[in-house]
């Protein structure tokens, strides 16, 4: 057998040396770090239309994600179709990722309150129906809470004419709603505005709350 010479067999352990060390960093890279992944909550809401309610908490600094759909209601995995004919029992609702450590839950209810009439029992605006009723679904007792004091301040400053109707509801599953619905207002920025404006969403908000309203 041939033996290997001594120069050749230091450029074979100097390559398989580089590869061992290469290998060694790309494993380094890819090991995951212990960075603790930002805590993130959510909060469910129901104010009538949900294009408009999603187009709204979108523009709240330490919200990161909205989805429309719905919850409530008596069916499982309900369409739009169904909970339109009004006999599901079911919300239009969004359902909002947010940034605790950004935004409040206080504050997010608050700012659901002053955008919507939270007066009207039998719905919001031009839509009428029990699928556009106003209501605060709370995942636990501390939402519960926070959410029944801001209705009873509001109905302390007597800003508004009537009582808060606006349920707080204990949360129920939320069934995201068809894909077209999402981000309907960047989607369709044409319809939805024409929509917006001759529902009268944004005239009675500014009737009902005042200055108060652009504060929130």
């Amino acid at each position: 057998m041939r033996t290997r010479s001594a120069p050749f067999v230091a450029i074979v352990a100097g390559i398989a040396a580089v590869g061992l060390a290469f290998i060694s960093s790309a494993g380094e890279q890819d090991t995951p770090t212990n960075e603790v992944p930002k805590r993130l909550s959510s909060a469910v809401f129901a104010g009538g239309c949900f294009w408009c309610v999603e187009s709204d908490f979108d523009k709240v600094d330490g919200v990161v994600d909205t989805i429309s759909g719905y919850t409530g209601g008596r069916i499982a995995n309900p369409t739009y179709k169904q909970v339109s004919h009004e006999n599901t029992g079911h919300y239009e609702a969004v359902k909002i990722t947010y940034d605790p450590d950004v935004v409040s839950y206080d504050y997010l209810v608050t700012y659901f309150l002053h955008h919507v009439d939270p007066t009207d029992a039998d719905g919001q605006f031009c839509d009428k129906g029990e699928s556009y009723r106003t209501a605060i679904f709370v995942a636990n007792p501390n939402e519960r809470a926070i959410a029944e004091a801001d209705i009873a301040a509001v109905d302390a400053s007597g800003v508004l004419p009537t009582p808060v109707v606006t349920k707080v509801i204990g949360a129920e599953t939320f069934w995201p709603a068809e894909d077209y619905h999402q981000d309907y207002y960047k989607k369709n920025p044409l319809k939805y505005r024409y929509y917006r404006a001759s529902c009268g969403r944004d005239g009675r908000i500014k009737d009902l709350w005042g200055d108060s309203a652009a504060a929130h």
